[in-house]
């Protein structure tokens, strides 16, 4: 089952159990697929979905973020749970470690030898990772690279 169905199933299946945090997130989910489709003019796919995931996954961080500044715990605790049911459907994210080994093999296959060679590093190393990193995760990671060059 391809992704935009399995996540309408399980809206579905949310829907008849009652799960009312989980059938909104869905929902919120849908909804961004559907003004994707509207923005792109084409029916989504699994590449589509996983795109508009990870924009609602970012939106979460940050509303996490911002509501523990706020001292709204309960707020915070809501976000995050709906982190946990995005995440459900993401691909498995790279970690730490595998990015930095990502970004070494292609600074070396560019032959980047300063920080000014990040163009060059970023535009072979962003299809990689597009959906299973975070790009800020990337960015820092090849400017603390490049920098010890």
């Amino acid at each position: 089952m391809a992704l935009p169905e399995k996540i309408k199933s399980d809206m579905e299946q949310a829907l008849r159990k009652g799960e009312k945090l989980r059938l909104s997130t869905l929902r919120l989910i849908v909804s961004a697929m559907n003004y994707y489709e509207i923005e792109k003019q084409k029916k989504i796919d699994d590449a589509g979905v996983i795109e508009v995931l990870s924009r609602e996954a970012k939106k979460r961080k940050e509303s996490i973020e911002a509501f523990e500044k706020g001292n709204r715990q309960d707020l915070a605790d809501q976000e995050k749970t709906e982190l946990a049911i995005i995440s459900e459907y993401m691909p498995q994210q790279m970690s730490q470690d595998e990015i930095t080994a990502a970004a070494q093999k292609i600074i070396a296959q560019v032959g980047a030898k300063s920080p000014a060679d990040k163009g060059k590093v970023m535009q072979q190393l962003v299809p990689v990772t597009k959906g299973k990193a975070d790009g800020k995760a990337v960015s820092d990671t090849v400017n603390d690279l490049l920098s010890k060059l």
